[in-house]
């Protein structure tokens, strides 16, 4: 698979530096988290052991929509994420649209993260499965994801941030349309090593601190769908298409290493 190597501008970057004064919003887990063991998740049902659904803020300046819990939905071994306008923006933390954000309870540290979902198609938003700690858990920022950018579903962005220094953004070119059906995304995270992505069981990405020191911190697992605001030249502007979109999500498992 052909790699793309970007950057994004640097109005870009400063907007993604929002991110960190949002996750300690009030719907934010407390910082006193266990480190979680390996599990697999079918989503055949919320589990409020393992997870929680993000409730009643909102994430960073670029994040065009509040999250809302009941945005969040499980049904024949699938859990959902819509993106809709119902009922805002008085309901939605002043936000014009609503979205849901799926967050584990517990901090994990190095292993395999892996997820099978199927993204959105709609320029302006995007669909992701990551990992993230910061201040919320009493943490400095460190992260790392997997995006599917709704303006092209036939590629997806990886990169990572230590210590709040991101700037490693690579785009893989995926070789099918995300948003056409399910696939297997998947990242690991060696102590003192490496990060490695992997699609559909196969690497398509490395990062071994070369350009910039990899993450340490242990992090919780997410996911979200968002529409994006003021990032035009990254994501494209968003326009909502008069219908709800959602993004879908079959299972999530992690191994500990």
């Amino acid at each position: 698979m052909a790699l793309i190597r970007s950057r994004l501008p640097q109005a870009v970057a400063a907007a993604v530096l929002g991110i960190t004064a949002v996750l300690t919003g009030p719907g934010a887990a407390p910082a006193e988290a266990a480190i979680g063991p390996s599990f697999v998740d079918n989503f055949d049902a919320f589990t409020t052991g393992r997870w929680h659904k993000a409730d009643g803020y909102s994430n960073g300046s670029m994040f065009n929509a509040g999250w809302r819990a009941d945005h969040v939905w499980f049904n024949g071994g699938v859990m959902g994420l819509n993106l809709d306008t119902t009922p805002c923006p008085s309901g939605c933390s002043g936000k014009p649209y609503a979205s849901g954000e799926y967050r584990t309870n517990d901090l994990y540290s190095y292993g395999r993260f892996e997820a099978r979902m199927k993204a959105v198609k709609n320029p302006g938003a995007v669909t992701s499965f990551f990992t993230y700690t910061g201040p919320s858990d009493g943490q400095p920022w460190d992260e790392i994801d997997v995006e599917i950018l709704g303006k092209n579903t036939t590629q997806m962005q990886v990169n990572y941030f230590t210590n709040g220094a991101g700037g490693h953004e690579t785009v893989i070119n995926l070789g099918f349309d995300a948003a056409a059906g399910y696939h297997n995304y998947a990242f690991e995270w060696w102590n003192g090593g490496t990060i490695n992505w992997f699609v559909d069981g196969r690497l398509v990405h490395q990062e071994n601190g070369s350009r910039g020191p990899l993450p340490t911190r242990p992090q919780r697992v997410m996911m979200n769908l968002w529409p994006g605001i003021g990032v035009d030249s990254w994501l494209q502007p968003f326009t909502y298409p008069g219908t709800k979109l959602t993004a879908t999500y079959d299972w999530v498992k992690y191994t500990k290493y």
